[in-house]
């Protein structure tokens, strides 16, 4: 998982996969999820971020594979 923060679009974007994106859906406002062509989750990505995230704390987040498994 990578996680990048383009300060001068307000926009994060967290990487799940190195796979290209071919679609994206909106969840929510201005919150996008990439798919591959099989509806797999690549990357998920956050408009207006600085509103919706702590930036400063962004990169400290950490995420043990053992909590998606059974997801």
């Amino acid at each position: 998982m990578k996680i990048s923060y383009d300060k001068e679009a307000d926009a994060a974007y967290i990487q799940l996969s190195d796979e290209q994106p071919v679609a994206a859906i909106e969840a929510g406002d201005g919150i996008n999820i990439d798919l591959t062509a099989d509806k797999r989750i690549v990357g998920i990505e956050i408009l207006d971020a600085s509103k919706k995230l702590s930036i400063d704390t962004l990169y400290k987040y950490e995420v043990e594979q053992d909590e998606f498994v059974g997801v």
